[in-house]
């Protein structure tokens, strides 16, 4: 395909410019459209075939659009009426040089085609040859001269006839042009519809070959234009990034990433020992707590929830096998180091009062109510609320079992596996700490009542729950031991963060208070040998 060179007067209408030159030779008037071969031998006017209806237009700048009168000729954008409404008009021509279709744009951004809109392609590619180094392509005939205009009517650009919703359609019915050039870069509005387009577009092509303006500083080419930014518009071009699908990062590009401002919320631990190995709880993680039946596991989540709402977090409690009220009466009796089933005529109206404002009615609690088993989507709607319109950074569900038992087909790996992998999204979405409660399956040998060492493989249900969890805490107990019933080991199962796992701490059950506290056991005294 030939490339514009200049204008020339018209040897038949007598036009001063209207008779644009081409390198091959060839030249045409858009005016009366003569036409000479590319020989330029003899000069011969063509008889080309006519398309109805189409509308008269007159050639000139467009001040209101900061495009000038060269730009306007040279894409044969030009202004008429229609019905009597003033327009503009964009004429959309074949390969050869032939109207076929007129595009009206009216004051209202609203539009009419006429014409044989079924031979309709990109606008303006009939005035660049195949191949070259680049082509831009834009979302709407405007952009496509701003862009023109801004690069000295030198480069090739193009335009998609219908926006950004025919952008993937009418790339795809012109690959084969778009791929002679080294380069397609696709200058969309900078919208969120725009960016999606372009996406989708860019999708077509061949990997590598595509860039996408996404700094341009104006909504469209057209606007930087107005206000008299062309150098924006040239900026964002030669700006412009290559298109990678969604997940693929060049490591180049992450140096902004890893000097960005840390936001994600941490707390420790209130046990030094697990501190030592997991360093903290942190936002977009989540932490399984698991154990046998009985063990301690929910008296764990509370001490935590207790520890977080005393350092100023606010805490979103889903306790699926207890009412709001038995959560309520738990946090506070660890508050007046007085478990409920202790309270007496000591725990007097003031004190319950005390206790429930500096716990459950501090602000920084957030309950569910509701009892027994759930469907998971209402849960995701819960934790989501939670962490959106709440303001909770850390939530906790207890326990997973029994938000799967409320599914009446279907397997129970296959729900969880489903359950887990939508709460990790929700997770990634909210930003909030998770510490979910599973339980474990029976082993073989010494159960998990009796002090058997937890393990990821005993994961109740499914695999992905210790894959899709960041670390994974086992609790054991050995119920049965008079002597050591109130121990409660802690052993980090998983530990994606640092990596390090195995036994971290002993907390040791009050009776009397009913707090976990970790425990220091007691020095061994070495004898000297011979004393």
């Amino acid at each position: 395909m030939s490339e514009f060179l200049r204008h020339e007067p018209c040897p038949k209408c007598g036009s001063k410019d209207n008779l644009a030159r081409y390198d091959d030779g060839h030249a045409y008037c858009f005016g009366c459209e003569y036409y000479e071969h590319a020989d330029g031998q003899e000069k011969q006017l063509v008889e080309k075939p006519k398309v109805a209806n189409l509308i008269d237009y007159e050639i000139k700048d467009l001040k209101q659009r900061k495009l000038d009168e060269d730009t306007c000729k040279k894409w044969d954008y030009g202004v008429g009426k229609f019905n009597g409404q003033a327009c503009h008009v964009a004429n959309y021509r074949d390969s050869e040089g032939n109207v076929v279709a007129q595009k009206l744009r009216f004051r209202d951004k609203s539009f009419v085609w006429l014409g044989e809109t079924t031979k309709v392609g990109l606008y303006g590619s009939h005035l660049w040859r195949n191949e070259g180094k680049m082509v831009v392509v834009t979302e709407g005939e405007l952009d496509a001269l701003s862009v023109n205009q801004a690069f000295g009517l030198k480069y090739p650009c193009v335009s998609v006839p219908n926006g950004c919703k025919s952008a993937k359609r009418l790339i795809a019915k012109n690959i084969d042009w778009l791929e002679t050039f080294e380069s397609v870069v696709l200058c969309f509005d900078q919208d969120e519809q725009g960016r999606a387009a372009a996406k989708e577009a860019a999708a077509v092509l061949s990997p590598g070959k595509v860039k996408i303006v996404t700094s341009l500083g104006f909504k469209d080419a057209n606007e930087a234009l107005m206000n008299g930014n062309s150098k924006a518009i040239v900026d964002g071009i030669y700006g412009a990034k290559t298109y990678r699908p969604d997940g693929v990062v060049d490591g180049t590009d992450c140096w902004d990433l890893i000097t960005a401002e840390q936001n994600t919320k941490s707390v420790s631990y209130p046990w030094s020992g697990l501190n030592e190995k997991l360093f903290g709880m942190r936002g977009g993680e989540l932490v399984t707590l698991t154990a046998g039946t009985g063990v301690g596991k929910s008296s764990v989540a509370r001490e935590l929830a207790y520890h977080l709402m005393g350092v100023g977090e606010k805490v979103g409690y889903i306790a699926l096998e207890e009412s709001i009220r038995k959560t309520s009466e738990c946090l506070m009796g660890i508050h007046m180091a007085k478990p409920p089933h202790l309270w007496d005529e000591s725990i007097t109206i003031e004190k319950k009062r005390e206790a429930f404002e500096n716990t459950v009615g501090s602000g920084k609690c957030v309950m569910y109510d509701h009892w027994g088993s759930i469907d998971p989507s209402n849960l995701l709607n819960q934790v989501r609320y939670m962490a959106r319109a709440m303001d909770c950074n850390f939530i906790f569900i207890d326990h997973l079992s029994i938000v799967v038992s409320a599914l009446s087909e279907g397997d129970e790996r296959r729900m969880i596996d489903n359950t887990m992998t939508k709460l990790r999204s929700l997770i990634e979405e909210t930003g909030v700490h998770l510490c979910l409660i599973s339980h474990l399956r029976r082993p073989e040998g010494r159960s998990h009542e009796e002090g058997g060492s937890t393990s990821l493989a005993q994961l109740r249900g499914s695999h992905a729950i210790a894959q899709l969890s960041d670390a994974v805490i086992g609790c054991e107990r050995n119920q049965q031991d008079d002597a050591n019933a109130n121990l409660l080991t802690l052993r980090v199962l998983k530990n994606r963060y640092a990596g390090d796992t195995g036994e971290s701490c002993t907390l040791e059950y009050n009776r009397d208070n009913g707090r976990l506290l970790e425990w220091i056991p007691p020095d061994i005294v070495e004898v000297p040998n011979g004393e």
